[in-house]
Parts: structure tokens; C-alpha cells; sequence
């Protein structure tokens, strides 16, 4: 998704946001695109894609594509209403596809983000977004398809990145199922204990110290939590917080 690609969010992630209503733009179905975005801010290879097209749709299409790119974290709901406008003037383009996939899914429209994900990658050949196709079916309450997909041959042609978010989603699944122990072992490994600042890292750690947790370990959880909350840079996970809440602090809503 332009511009820049976006990491998945598992479906009982803590920091999942309350979808909201997407804004429409005077007298249209569509929202209204922030006039400062002109389709230029995407990256290169999306820009192929969508030279396609003709050079006005082909505005039209970028500039919605930047919108929700820019909005699916603050407001998945609305960036997933772009991604759809500009799903209805370029279905062919895969990255449109890829766009609407991935909003769909941070809106935790899981239906729609299956059927738009298997759509961009039949178009596009990469099996980059298995994982979230895989956490799709989780979201959907379907834990056996999603593991199916997550022990499949395919799993092989991802990258290190692609196959650590594939166990956390596997061991998700196996954790739906009620097999805790084996998600536990599916989780373990030397990379949790990678000294480097891998994008993973935090996300591994803290569906560990979940898993953990759940199996009544909450020394060890803490412990978990803890190395999750340091790698984690970004605040991907509420690590930080359920390590507070581990220690005993409590929080207050506004």
C-alpha cells in the first residue's frame, strides 16, 4: 500500500482503535480528499502500476490511495472508504486491490480483506500479505483455515519478516483452538532473544508474553512483556501498559 507498506495487525491486538465514520465530501458518496494531497507522495512502483491508466483517473486514484495510506492508523474506517473509491476506478490494479486489502483489514473488515488480499495476490504473484490472509480467517472465526494456510508450502517463499508475523498468527490460531502449549512452542525460539532491533521483535515478544500469561506463567510473562515494551520504539503493542498492570498500576479512562 503507498506510501510506504504497513505491518499487520493481528485481529485481538490490544492496540486496536474503535473504527469511526467516514466523512463524505459535499453532495458525494465518496470522502473528500485533503486538497495538500496531490498522488505524488507514492512510492515508485505503485506509480507504475497506475501509468495504466489515464493520466486524470489515474490522479484520482493515487490521491485516494494516499489518503488512506496516511489515515489507517488514526482512522482505519475512513482510510478503508478511500481505498474503495479507489477500488471502483482501477479493480485491475493490484496495489489498488493491495490498498483496499489492507484497509479492510485495520477496519477489521475481515470478508472483505480476504477477498480483496487473495485478489492482489493473484494479480500481483506475491505472497507477501499471507499472513494477514491467514489472521483474515482468524478474524472471521475460522482458527483451522488459518492454520491450514499457516503450515502450507507457501510459507516457504516469505521472507524472515513474512514467517516470524506467520507463527505469531499460527500460534493465534492454535491458541483459538485451545492448544496454548503448542502456540507456546511455536512462538519460542532464538529470535526472541535477537539483539537486534528487528521490526518483528516487539510483536513476537508480546503475543510470548501473552501466550504466557494465558498458561498461568506470569513471572515469566513479565518478564516478556518487559523485553517486548524495550524493543518496542514505535508502541506497536500495549507491552508498556500491561506491564504496569503486572506491577500493579492501574489506569483510569478520560
Amino acid at each position: 500500500m503507498a506510501p510506504a507498506r504497513q505491518r499487520r495487525t493481528p485481529p485481538d491486538h490490544p492496540r486496536r482503535r474503535e473504527p469511526r465514520p467516514a466523512r463524505k465530501g459535499p453532495g458525494s458518496a465518496e470522502p473528500a480528499v485533503p486538497d495538500e494531497i496531490t498522488g505524488n507522495e507514492l512510492d515508485r512502483e505503485v506509480r507504475a502500476e497506475l501509468r495504466t491508466l489515464p493520466q486524470g483517473l489515474a490522479e484520482q486514484v493515487a490521491r485516494h490511495l494516499v489518503a488512506a495510506a496516511e489515515l489507517l492508523e488514526a482512522e482505519p474506517e475512513l482510510a478503508y472508504a478511500h481505498a474503495l473509491a479507489a477500488r471502483r476506478r482501477a479493480a485491475r490494479i493490484a496495489a489498488v486491490r493491495e490498498a483496499a486489502g489492507l484497509t479492510a483489514y485495520r477496519a477489521g473488515h475481515y470478508a472483505e480483506a480476504l477477498r480483496e488480499l487473495r485478489a492482489a495476490r493473484r494479480m500481483s504473484g506475491s505472497a507477501e500479505h499471507l499472513p494477514l490472509i491467514a489472521d483474515s480467517e482468524r478474524g472471521l472465526g475460522r482458527p483451522e483455515r488459518a492454520l491450514e494456510i499457516a503450515t502450507g508450502d507457501d510459507v516457504k517463499t516469505l521472507d524472515r519478516a513474512g514467517r516470524v508475523e506467520m507463527r505469531i498468527v499460527e500460534a493465534g490460531a492454535r491458541r483459538d483452538m485451545g492448544q496454548l502449549d503448542a502456540a507456546l512452542v511455536r512462538l519460542e525460539g532464538a529470535d526472541l532473544r535477537s539483539p537486534q532491533r528487528e521490526p518483528w521483535l516487539a510483536r513476537l515478544r508480546f503475543a510470548y508474553a501473552d501466550a504466557l500469561l494465558a498458561a498461568g506463567r506470569a513471572d515469566e510473562a513479565r518478564d516478556w512483556f518487559a523485553r517486548a515494551a524495550e524493543a518496542d520504539l514505535d508502541e506497536e503493542t500495549d507491552a508498556a501498559q500491561r506491564l504496569a498492570e503486572l506491577d500493579g498500576v492501574r489506569f483510569i479512562e478520560d
